[in-house]
């Protein structure tokens, strides 16, 4: 069978997740919602961090490099929603020293 160059990409990109999406898997994971996410989900010519394709949103976790790749961010956001998703971003800071940051 072969696998697609994308699909093989998302597998090593789960194994070898940032300690930021360690955390927000777990706390995700634990939520009570009735929708599931997936992570490192491929959508478009793009891997995203975490997908709900139920609620078409995705989130996605920007290091410090992401400071001075702002415009390419921009322009990926918006490839993703034009497969219809949001996209919401969160540096990985706040997910490391403030996760609850006020979802309880």
């Amino acid at each position: 069978m072969l696998v697609k160059r994308r699909t093989t990409l998302a597998r090593r990109l789960r194994r070898d997740m940032t300690e930021a999406e360690k955390r927000l898997w777990l706390a995700v994971r634990e939520l009570d919602v009735p929708h599931r996410f997936r992570r490192q989900h491929p959508i478009g010519g793009h891997i995203v961090d975490f997908a709900c394709r139920a609620a078409k949103l995705v989130i996605e976790l920007d290091g410090g490099q992401h400071a001075v790749l702002s415009k390419a961010d921009e322009e990926r956001s918006l490839n993703i929603a034009c497969h219809g998703y949001r996209v919401v971003r969160f540096w990985n800071g706040d997910v490391i020293d403030n996760l609850a940051g006020g979802w309880k």
